[in-house]
């Protein structure tokens, strides 16, 4: 679901909540990627997602996913998503 709200830093939960429309989905979807622990606590590397704006986490998607660094790509907020500049 596309939104504009939580786009800052220590927003992921409220975020993904969201995006997915239902907190309990979106803490169960963080458990699932290791960035919340069974407790419902961040993890390390949940901490660091969780200190990420949604631009720097949309462009870490697409670095990973393509293998270029992070400063070639564009962020779009209507779509959160990243894209190779140019």
């Amino acid at each position: 679901m596309a939104t504009q709200k939580h786009m800052g830093r220590n927003e992921l939960i409220e975020r993904l909540t969201a995006q997915v429309g239902n907190k309990d989905t979106a803490i169960e979807i963080l458990k699932k990627r290791g960035h919340l622990d069974k407790d419902g606590k961040y993890t390390q590397a949940g901490m660091i997602r969780n200190m990420m704006t949604a631009e720097e986490r949309a462009k870490d998607r697409a670095s990973k996913k393509t293998g270029k660094p992070k400063t070639a790509f564009k962020y779009n907020p209507k779509t959160n998503t990243a894209k190779l500049k140019g």
